[in-house]
């Protein structure tokens, strides 16, 4: 269980450290979302829970992926590019 707390933070990190690129802060999250899903998996088998929330949990979060590599991909056609930095706000 120790691992799956450090392999989260870890995964935590990375997706504060990367910023600035979208690709690699949606593969962070998409760590982050796997992590919580082996925590939340083995919390439920232990204590002999159902597991359908994991079944919910894992549709929510197929859901978030689909829309962020869609906002991906229709800032890629906008701009160019998935930078932060070249997007332009002000005007």
């Amino acid at each position: 269980m120790v691992m799956y707390i450090y392999m989260f933070m870890m995964s935590m990190l990375s997706f504060a450290l990367n910023r600035k690129h979208l690709l690699a802060m949606l593969l962070s999250m998409e760590f982050v979302i796997l992590i919580l899903f082996f925590i939340m998996y083995l919390y439920l088998m232990k204590f002999n829970f159902e597991v359908y929330f994991v079944l919910i949990f894992l549709t929510m979060s197929v859901c978030e992926s689909a829309m962020g590599l869609a906002l991906m991909v229709s800032m890629i056609r906008s701009y160019g590019n998935d930078y932060f930095l070249s997007l332009n706000l002000l005007w």
